[in-house]
C-alpha cells in the first residue's frame, strides 16, 4: 500500500526499560500521526519491523495529554507497557507539557492511563485493570511440555489479561526461568503466550527473572514487557508472594539487561516503572 502523498514527520526510536542504549526493548514512535489512516499506520509498523510502533495523535478525551495508537507488525493493541513508557518519553522529548504537573495522562485502547514522572526522569504507569482466570484444563501441562518445564517446578499458574493475555507460570527459581530452551513450534500449537517468573536468590540485584515466550514473535521472545510485568505484579503481590516493591530483570537470555520497577501504593494501585533513552532522532516520510 502506498500513500498518494507523504510528508516529513518527527520520528524517534527509543530503548525502553533501560538507561543504557541497546540493552532494553526498542520502540519506534511517530510523534505526529494525526492524519494517517489505520491502514497506513499498520503498513508503517510492518515496515519498521519492531515488536511495536506507536503513533501520537490528538486525544479524544479532554483529560488526556495525548492519545497513542499501538501497532505490532500485524495488528493494533489496546495497551502495551513498553510502548507506554517509550511514547511518554518521546512526547516529553518533543516538548510536551502535561496538564497536571508530574503526571502525564495517556489515552489508549483501554482508556486513560496515568504515567507518573519521577525525580530522576524514570516514568511509571498505573497498571490497568487485570482479569485473573484459572487456566483452561490441560493448558499448564501443554505449555510446560512445550517449554520443557517439569510440572513439579510450576508453583502456581494463572491466565492474566490486561489487554494482552498471558498464561503466567510462577516457577521455583530464576535459574529455572533462564534455563528454558523453548520449542516455539510446540508452543505455537498450544495457542498461548507464556509469561514466566521465578525468584532470584536473596541479596541479588533483582528480585525476579521474567521471560515472555510467544511463537508469533520473530525471535520467539520479547526483550522486556511492561504489560506482562504489570500483570505479574498485580497477581503475585496480591497473593502475598512478592513484596510491595521489587525489581524484575528481563531480556537476559537475549543479551539485554531490562529492568522493571514495580510498586503497589497504599491505595492498591500497582505502578510499573522504567527508564527510557532515545537512540535515533529525526524525521520519517509518511
Amino acid at each position: 500500500m502506498r500513500r498518494m502523498s507523504s510528508r516529513s514527520r518527527p520520528f524517534v526510536q527509543v530503548d525502553v526499560f533501560t538507561a543504557v542504549p541497546y540493552l532494553g526493548n526498542p520502540l519506534a514512535v511517530v510523534i505526529d500521526g494525526a492524519d494517517l489512516s489505520d491502514a497506513e499506520m499498520q503498513h508503517l509498523a510492518h515496515w519498521t519491523n519492531l515488536s511495536e510502533t506507536t503513533f501520537l495523535v490528538p486525544p479524544t478525551d479532554p483529560a488526556a495529554d495525548y492519545r497513542v495508537r499501538i501497532f505490532t507488525t500485524t495488528r493494533e493493541l489496546p495497551f502495551a507497557g513498553h510502548p507506554t513508557i517509550g511514547s511518554c518519553h518521546a512526547w516529553l522529548g518533543a516538548g510536551g507539557v502535561p496538564k497536571q504537573p508530574g503526571v502525564v495522562v495517556q489515552e489508549c485502547g483501554v482508556g486513560l492511563l496515568p504515567v507518573r514522572l519521577g525525580d530522576a526522569g524514570r516514568a511509571a504507569f498505573g497498571a490497568p485493570p487485570l482479569r485473573h482466570d484459572e487456566p483452561a484444563p490441560g493448558a499448564v501441562a501443554a505449555v510446560a511440555g512445550a517449554l520443557g518445564i517439569p510440572l513439579e517446578s510450576v508453583q502456581r499458574a494463572a491466565q492474566l489479561t490486561n489487554g494482552p493475555s498471558f498464561l503466567a507460570l510462577h516457577l521455583d527459581s530464576a535459574q529455572r526461568v533462564l534455563d528454558i530452551d523453548a520449542d516455539f513450534a510446540a508452543l505455537g500449537a498450544t495457542g498461548m503466550e507464556a509469561g514466566l517468573v521465578g525468584p532470584h536468590p536473596a541479596g541479588s540485584d533483582c528480585d525476579v527473572e521474567v521471560r515472555l515466550l510467544m511463537s508469533g514473535l520473530g525471535t520467539g521472545e520479547d526483550p522486556v514487557t511492561g504489560s506482562l510485568n504489570a500483570a505479574l505484579a498485580q497477581w503475585l503481590i496480591g497473593e502475598g508472594l512478592l513484596p510491595e516493591r521489587y525489581v524484575a530483570a528481563q531480556g537476559t537470555r537475549l543479551g539485554r539487561a531490562g529492568r522493571v520497577y514495580l510498586e503497589r501504593d497504599l491505595d492498591g494501585q500497582v505502578w510499573v516503572g522504567g527508564d527510557a533513552v532515545t537512540c535515533i532522532s529525526g524525521t520519517i516520510m509518511a
